[in-house]
């Protein structure tokens, strides 16, 4: 069972099979974590809690391909028989050692099951890709001039100020109990976070992290509402971030 909110896991951290979580690398699967700030005794060495935390899948999960296979139909969307071949796939099985392995009957009906996987595959990448362009406030254009987000919600600076008042109880520059959920409110909060970060400065993750924690305990979600709604941009790795000009 995944131990986070399916949502709140990006691919790589998926692949991965841990995030980092309030400065700790945390397995996606059980919860198990461990401190960045410590080491950890193992196998007459030490590992680092990055290289901890990958032991442990290995240990208690096998790979984070098992896990996830592992997981109830209705998350993963896939069915007994593509769960059947994709692990006689991951194991790097010949067709004709599939039909010796399983109830298929024929090796063109393994052959079949390659192609329905990789045409599921490229389904799920344009899924992915349109809800991320759903998320995008670029779509909101109410007045075509507009050059600022909050433009585009005709957001005046009354209902600015009255939202960062309501949200930010104790100052501007104090943090918030809640993250809005309507879109408007929170585009106001993420644009007010910008301020804390310094225009063509590059961040490393963990940077990007202590600053949000000033702002509310699930950095996570905040980081990635500064990507997907377009005030931030990092490299494919996820290493370094930056505001988005």
């Amino acid at each position: 069972m995944i131990f986070l909110e399916i949502q709140n896991i990006s691919t790589e951290a998926l692949i991965k099979g841990y995030e980092m979580k309030q400065e700790r690398y945390q397995c996606l699967f059980c919860g198990e974590s461990y401190h960045l700030d410590e080491v950890f005794p193992y196998d007459e060495r030490f590992l680092t809690a990055e290289g901890m935390i990958k032991k442990h899948i290995e240990r208690a999960h096998i790979s984070s391909f098992h896990a996830l296979l592992a997981l109830d139909k209705k998350v993963s969307g896939l069915s007994d028989v593509q769960i059947e071949m994709m692990q006689h796939f991951f194991e790097g099985k010949t067709d004709q050692e599939i039909v010796n392995d399983s109830n298929v009957s024929s090796v063109s009906t393994v052959r079949q099951h390659r192609f329905k996987l990789r045409e599921k595959e490229k389904q799920a990448k344009i899924f992915v890709a349109l809800m991320q362009l759903m998320k995008n406030p670029e779509h909101y254009q109410i007045h075509k001039g507009a050059r600022q987000v909050d433009e585009r919600y005709s957001i005046e600076q009354k209902e600015r100020e009255k939202v960062l008042t309501t949200y930010f109880k104790n100052g501007l520059d104090a943090g918030i109990e809640t993250i809005p959920s309507k879109e408007k409110k929170k585009l106001i909060i993420l644009q007010h976070i910008l301020k804390r970060f310094e225009e063509g400065k590059h961040y490393h993750e963990k940077e990007v992290n202590e600053i949000l924690k000033t702002v509310h305990d699930d950095f996570v979600s905040l980081r990635r509402h500064l990507i997907e709604y377009g005030f931030m941009e990092r490299n494919d790795d996820g290493s370094e971030y930056w505001v988005k000009k």
